[in-house]
């Protein structure tokens, strides 16, 4: 492409491709332009991931446009004048491209809601140094020579004869059907986030097994681009088969218990369980295990085999409301349906206290001090705890009652001594016998 760019540099028709390449690239430029104004608008803004994948898409649009724009301007020149420049700023052009189109999918299958993965940052730059190099081998023209080297180093992988090309072949077609496969099971479990009409559990399942499917399918047709026969998979899932019923039976055991939770709903996330003593928020349901975090904020990774065969109290799966009672003593002079209209009262405006059931004030007993009284309250999802609550209305009640001069009595107790007060006077003791230092210093 360098000696047809020197034949041409100097004459008139450089002039010529000149023009028509800064005509293509800037009619590109417009297009790209109008593209991306179009799509931002249509696209949902909200969701981190696609926001982060459209940045490398939309770098991708005015090199690709480009390259479409050039290729078609070459091919109308092509019969009337020479295109040296045209052909060499195809190779960037498409390049260039190229590289921004994986990005946009690589960066759609390694990130989650804006967070990057570490792998993202090593596919971006092995996929950049070999579009590059592809595109110095074009430009140079050595890469017809650079083929046939690579078809004709043989070498054996077990009883297959292969070349070099076709390892080097076969591997991208493998990392290109992956990345498809993990980007179309990323795209379709964010469909399935967005839904309203499908249950958290069951989006998870179908996720997983969608996830799976693809990847599955993606190694079936690579292996079959690649050359490789697929019925030696039949030898490969026997002893597959057999490695899980001797040594993978707790994986396997795990893996079965996490899609049976999922299936079967008896745990959501969110959920507050109690299991072999520890006590926390379901924050994740794996395919292996389950995530706990304790009340104290660490983060426990619970086998979902444990889950299924042990017992597990979930405070949370159906009631997520609970009854708290507070109790209350008033004096015998006070006025107590006075005092039980307050204690409904004090209730009022508590937030996470439910007023349907009404808060409900109760005369429970006649103490040895005063009147027993109980206030009994709903409180909304009470697994967050109840101290919190159960206290702002403590202190409701101590203001109301100090307001309307309702005493709580103190507990009092009389002594009384039966008997002549002398005899129970503690008796002088009277020393019948001298000290024992006193003893020995008279020796």
């Amino acid at each position: 492409m360098f000696s047809d760019l020197l034949r041409d540099f100097g004459q008139p028709v450089m002039l010529w491709q000149i023009g028509v390449l800064l005509g293509t690239l800037a009619l590109a430029w417009l297009l790209a332009r109008v593209l991306r104004r179009a799509l931002d608008l249509r696209r949902q803004t909200r969701y981190q991931t696609l926001r982060f994948g459209a940045e490398s898409l939309n770098r991708a649009f005015f090199p690709l446009i480009g390259a479409c724009l050039v290729w078609l301007a070459r091919s109308i020149a092509s019969p009337f004048m020479h295109t040296a420049l045209l052909d060499l700023a195809l190779v960037p052009l498409f390049g260039i491209g190229l590289i921004y189109i994986v990005f946009f999918f690589a960066r759609r299958v390694f990130s989650h809601d804006g967070e990057t993965h570490p792998w993202l940052f090593l596919v971006e730059k092995f996929v950049s140094l070999i579009v590059w190099i592809a595109m110095v081998l074009t430009v140079v023209g050595i890469q017809d020579d650079v083929i046939d080297w690579m078809a004709s180093v043989h070498f054996r992988i077990a009883n297959a004869h292969m070349t070099l090309l076709s390892l080097v072949t076969g591997l991208m077609w493998v990392c290109v059907t992956m990345i498809i496969a993990m980007w179309l099971g990323s795209a379709f479990e964010d469909r399935l986030i967005r839904s309203t009409t499908l249950d958290a559990n069951l989006k998870v399942v179908v996720a997983r097994v969608g996830r799976a499917l693809f990847v599955l399918a993606a190694v079936l047709i690579s292996l079959s681009l690649v050359g490789i026969d697929i019925t030696v998979l039949g030898v490969f899932g026997g002893a597959l088969g057999v490695g899980l019923g001797f040594g993978m039976q707790k994986i396997a055991s795990n893996y079965v218990s996490g899609f049976i939770i999922l299936i079967d709903r008896s745990l959501r996330i969110g959920d507050t369980i109690n299991v072999s003593g520890l006590q926390g928020m379901v924050t994740q349901i794996r395919t292996r295990y389950t995530v706990v975090r304790g009340l104290d904020g660490i983060e426990t990774l619970i086998p979902n085999e444990k889950l299924i065969t042990d017992v597990v109290q979930n405070q949370s799966s159906y009631l997520t409301r609970g009854f708290s009672k507070l109790a209350v003593q008033v004096a015998y002079t006070s006025n107590v349906e006075q005092a039980m209209a307050l204690l409904a009262q004090a209730a009022e405006g508590v937030p996470r206290v439910l007023q349907e059931p009404a808060p409900t004030p109760y005369l429970a007993s006649f103490g040895a001090d005063g009147i027993n009284l109980e206030l009994g309250f709903w409180i909304e999802d009470a697994a967050k705890g109840t101290s919190g609550v159960r206290s702002a209305v403590n202190r409701n009640i101590w203001r109301l009652f100090s307001e309307h001069d309702i005493s709580i009595p103190f507990a009092q107790r009389e002594v009384r001594i039966v008997g002549n007060v002398s005899d129970a006077m503690p008796q002088p003791v009277i020393m019948t016998a001298p000290a024992a230092n006193q003893a020995d210093s008279a020796r």
